[in-house]
């Protein structure tokens, strides 16, 4: 047990009484975790620089040429932009690093970023799921990490993720994503596998060097598949699109039945035949637990518009009636 005045164990040079005794709710990783995650805000707060946009703009041109007709705008300069600091530009990132070095006052965070000078970008398959962390195979090494989950919503394992990575400082093999991580619906799969292959073909370059240099061409094979950016499977987004398209018919708000609905989908993943059946469910569920304006319509006339049995309709209206009291309980926390 620690003493008042033994050294706090969070790193900061201070006695444990004129530091951490006091916030006794937050833990010594949450205070890391968070002096951490400004680090990496203020740098895309800050960069890049005026005297940087028009060699960032060229970069955005480049790509831009090959998935403007897979991609929206945004999304491709968010790629571009860590494509910039981290395999064209990363001098940017390193004196970036220099002057956060000389204003981290507490040991423990400066030892992690001490081991950031080179984000990495990855691509992994999703095996295992905790609370916190994605368990995570390199798809061309086949190396497994832990991956910092970054929200509470859920994550199906065997999805795919693609971001830039850095030691997150707390265990060996433990990192977190620079910026956002990308997620790929399941339907994918196909393009994994070839790009393995294309990986497998030449023996010059390492992971990272191959990542490196077909970073275009990775994007460009999940365009060609049909990617867009959704964050959905085809079935999923066709089962939102049903129950969105029905209450905006009847005039109702769906913001609130959506959200749930999508955790759902994406957490519990239920083999349905017919997107409808589920879509049916869901205006029952949401019905019944006043996320919308009632429509008052029973189950027979909720199964008729959606051209789908009761004993289908129900039987996802009970599965959600369940994961809703998980998912409840979950928010109240």
């Amino acid at each position: 047990m620690i003493g008042r005045n033994d050294p706090c164990l969070c790193g900061s040079g201070k006695k444990y009484k004129k530091c951490c005794e006091s916030k006794e709710a937050i833990s010594i990783e949450e205070v890391q975790s968070e002096e951490l995650e400004r680090i990496l805000q203020s740098f895309y707060d800050e960069y890049p620089e005026r005297k940087d946009l028009n060699d960032f703009a060229d970069i955005v041109k480049v790509w831009s040429e090959s998935l403007k007709q897979y991609l929206e705008h945004e999304m491709i300069e968010a790629i571009a932009l860590d494509e910039f600091f981290f395999h064209h530009k990363q001098e940017i990132w390193t004196s970036y690093l220099d002057k956060q070095q000389k204003k981290v006052v507490r040991p423990s965070t400066l030892k992690v970023i001490e081991q950031w000078s080179e984000p990495l970008v990855y691509v992994g398959e999703v095996v295992e799921v905790d609370d916190a962390y994605m368990t995570v195979n390199h798809i061309l090494t086949g190396e497994t990490i832990r991956l910092r989950r970054e929200s509470d919503k859920p994550v199906p394992v065997g999805v795919h993720v693609y971001c830039f990575i850095l030691p997150d400082g707390f265990a060996e093999n433990h990192y977190l994503a620079v910026s956002s991580l990308v997620f790929f619906p399941t339907d994918h799969q196909d393009v994994f596998k070839k790009f393995i292959k294309l990986f497998k073909s030449q023996e010059e370059l390492t992971a990272q060097e191959f990542l490196k240099e077909n970073g275009i061409k990775f994007w460009d094979l999940l365009g060609e598949d049909g990617y867009g950016g959704e964050e959905f499977t085809n079935f999923e987004a066709g089962v939102l699109v049903e129950a969105r398209e029905f209450l905006e018919k009847n005039n109702r708000d769906y913001d609130k039945l959506l959200e749930i609905v999508e955790d759902y989908l994406v957490d519990q993943q239920p083999n349905a035949r017919k997107e409808v059946a589920i879509a049916a469910g869901a205006i029952r569920f949401g019905q019944e637990n006043e996320l919308f304006e009632a429509l008052n319509l029973n189950v027979k006339e909720i199964g008729e518009a959606f051209n789908v049995s009761p004993s289908s309709l129900n039987k996802y209206y009970n599965e959600l009636n369940e994961y809703y009291l998980g998912w409840n309980s979950k928010v109240l926390i």
